[in-house]
Order: structure tokens, then sequence, then C-alpha cells
């Protein structure tokens, strides 16, 4: 009997999606969706090379029947697809270094993929719309893709759905055009994306140019859609958005794409989504508390920390979350609200009463979106800051965006760049807040 050849993980953190094997540096995704029948019909077309020799290429796919497979024109040898993966086998070997054009077209209802660690992700029915929830496993709900964060490409993105609707999506709207009974949106996402950072949005909203933040990088541009009743809710929780943007960028450096858009959906949800160039929230986040407004500094710092920069593998999250939520502490800081200080040692002490078994730098598939690693990455950060100080940490921050924006990072390269640009030896600090599950004192 002849060995069935077993199928890529590419990340121990989320089995059976991605393949190290290839990579992807463009999708081209045509979708038209009808919103009564929650049916998505969809072709991809996706630009890719091959990191090593190729006799298969596997995609990730999930729920959605394929109906046609392509591989630079021709159909492949053989194509199967169940569990949520599609494999193509090639009539020919594509040799490593050669690139190579997949194209796939689906169709079928879309629903979220439920993972036992991670809950459910992907494309979800609102009440009378869409959300795309991509983080971790979500993407391929709604295309064909290579899931892993450490792949990354650009993006053209069209969806055609019912007129009424506005759909958002990564990057810049390029066209909106009208035909017959149906809209066609188009965006463009330039700047290299990873899979869970794409996203779409469609719902009954009021779009709105705010006015653009002034920072270093230069004018950025801030775009809302939300219910036409929330006006007076947006403006409290999002009426110092062009503030926060600027001082971002005065910290961490420019702005990492060219624009930036909220959405806010009728429906409540129960925390906000990251996604590439864009931050979904529910009607529930507009109260003006503070305990919302963070969240509308720590989705806006994640454009520089989780999507401009991004993991190379899912156990170093605390790279985005820990990033995220120090984010919040220096806006409520800067903003007139407690201190960095005072959020610090409130969360150390509330830490500290729980249990000690977190590793930071590799917390488990389990406790990776644990609230742990979110406020202890804030509160190594903070050590970091107390450490070496307010102008070489800053300066590690702005380099760190600066020369990895676009690519992929790990806890090493962090680790690296921190103690270059201090020119100290940092092993114990880093030793103590990463890989020790104690919860360290914070530094005098």
């Amino acid at each position: 009997m002849t060995a069935v050849p077993k199928l890529p993980t590419a990340d121990p953190y989320l089995s059976g999606h991605g393949d190290l094997s290839w990579s992807a540096t463009h999708y081209d995704l045509e979708l038209t969706y009808d919103l009564v029948g929650n049916r998505l019909a969809g072709t991809a077309t996706i630009r890719a090379v091959a990191v090593e020799d190729l006799s298969r290429v596997v995609l990730d796919l999930a729920h959605l029947r394929v109906q046609k497979v392509a591989i630079d024109g021709r159909p492949p040898a053989k194509w199967s697809h169940h569990d949520h993966r599609l494999v193509l086998n090639l009539r020919s070997r594509i040799a490593a270094g050669e690139e190579f054009v997949v194209t796939v077209r689906y169709s079928g209802k879309p629903r979220p993929v439920v993972l036992s660690h991670h809950g459910d992700a992907g494309w979800e029915e609102l009440d009378d719309g869409v959300i795309v929830a991509g983080q971790p496993h979500g993407a391929p709900t709604w295309f064909p893709c290579n899931d892993r964060p450490s792949d990354k490409a650009r993006y053209a993105i069209s969806v055609t759905t019912a007129p009424g609707y506005a759909v958002v999506s990564n990057g810049e709207l390029t066209s909106r055009v009208r035909r017959g009974s149906g809209e066609t949106w188009r965006y463009w996402q330039a700047e290299p994306m990873a899979t869970y950072l794409a996203t779409v949005q469609i719902g009954r909203y009021r779009v709105v140019d705010i006015a653009p933040a002034e920072g270093p990088g230069g004018r950025v541009p801030i775009r809302a859609a939300y219910p036409v009743d929330a006006t007076a809710g947006f403006e409290a929780s999002f009426g110092r958005q062009r503030e926060m943007m600027a001082y971002f960028t005065s910290v961490f450096g420019p702005y990492p794409f060219a624009s930036y858009s909220v959405v806010v959906t009728d429906d409540e949800l129960e925390i906000p989504l990251e996604s590439q160039s864009l931050s979904t929230f529910g009607r529930n986040h507009l109260t003006g508390e503070w305990s919302e407004v963070r969240l509308v500094a720590h989705e806006l710092a994640h454009q520089w920390f989780g999507n401009a920069v991004t993991l190379r593998e899912w156990r170093d999250i605390w790279l985005h979350e820990g990033f995220a939520c120090y984010s919040e502490w220096l806006w409520s800081d800067a903003s007139g609200g407690r201190s960095c200080g005072e959020h610090a040692r409130h969360h150390h002490r509330r830490l500290k009463a729980l249990a000690q078994d977190l590793v930071l730098a590799d917390p488990g598939p389990a406790d990776m979106f644990d609230d742990r690693v979110y406020k202890r990455g804030a509160l190594a950060l903070h050590a970091l800051r107390r450490t070496v100080g307010d102008g070489a940490f800053f300066k590690i921050l702005r380099t760190w965006v600066a020369r990895h924006s676009g690519g992929s990072v790990t806890t090493a390269d962090f680790e690296a760049l921190a103690a270059e640009v201090c020119g100290r030896d940092l092993t114990a600090l880093f030793d103590a807040w990463l890989r020790r599950p104690a919860l360290p004192d914070l530094p005098a």
C-alpha cells in the first residue's frame, strides 16, 4: 500500500494550516456575495513562488466547494479538497525559486471555522451584513490561501453585492461601480499583508472621511463606517482619534499604510477585530468610557505592531498584544489620564495574584490569547523602558518598525535590536520577563 503524503502544518500553534514550501506574492480575489442567501462565489488568482522544489501545492480553504483549479493556466494532474485543505498534484515539478500562478474558482455558504483552542473565526453573517474576523485561522473561510502569518502578499479585493450596502476592505478603494442589481467595490492593499489580516466588512453604513491626522510621515487620511444613527456614540469613543494617530506617529514613526479606516457594526462585538489598515468595533464600543477608548488605541497601535511588523510564528504573539496593550497606557498618559507607571503598578499587582505558569515567549496555543500575555507583555516593555531610559526605549520602537515594516519577526529579533540600540547586554532582563514563569519585580 502506498503511504498517503502527510499534509503540512506551518506553525505548531495552528495545526493543519499553512505550507512552508511555497509563498504567495499577490492575491487577486473577485467575489460576489448574496446577502439574502449567504452565498459567496469567488475566483482567486494567486501569484506565488516555490521555496522548495514542488511536486504538489497545498492551500487552505474551509467549507466552500471548489469548482475549477488551474496552475499556470492548465489543470493539475490531480486535485482533492477535504478537511479544509486543497491539494494540487502537479503535472511537472516546480523548481525552488520559480514563480507560478494558481487559479481557483469556488462557491458556497461561508461560515466560521471553530477550533478548540481558538474558538470561531472567519466569515460570519450579521443581522444585516457581514463581518470577517481572520485571527488566527479565519482566512480560509472566504478565500484559498497559504494560511500562515509569515506569508505576506499584496491583495486586490473586489466584492460585488447588493446596492445600499457599504463594503469596506483592506487598503485603498480604487473604484465603486453600480451595474444592474449589484454594486462592485474594489480595494488595493499595496503593502504586504498576512492572510489573517485580510478582511471584508459589509453593512448599511454611513461612510465618512475624518480630517487627516498630521504626523512625522505626513498626513494620514482617516475614514469611518458606522450605522447612520450612531454619530454621537462614534464621536464619544473616536473623537480624539486624530490626536491619537498624531501621537503614535511621534513615538512609533510614520503610519505604515496609506490610510486608516474604522468600521462600527450595528451588532455588539465581544472584542474589536484587528486587520490591516482598518479595525472593526461593535455598537457596544460607543460609550466613550476609558474601557472602550483604550480599545480604540489598542487596535490603532496594531497597525504598527502586528500588521506592519508581523510575528513569524504564533508563539511570539506578545510582540503584537503586549505592544498594543502598552500603547493603551502610553495614550492614557499622553492624553491626561493615568500614567504608564500607574497602569503598570496596577496590572503588576493583579498578575502577581494569578497563577505563575505562563511563559511569555512561548505561552502555548491554549493560552496565546490569555489576558496575561497582553498585560505581562506590556509590563515587559515597561520594565525595558525603566531599565534603558525613555530615549533609548522609544528609539528601539521606532527602529523596530522602520527596519521590519512589511516583514516577519521573532522575539530574538527584538532582543537583538534592543541590545544593539542600547549598546548593552539585556539577556537577564529578557530571560526574567519572557522565559521564566515567575513574575519579576518591576525595575526601580
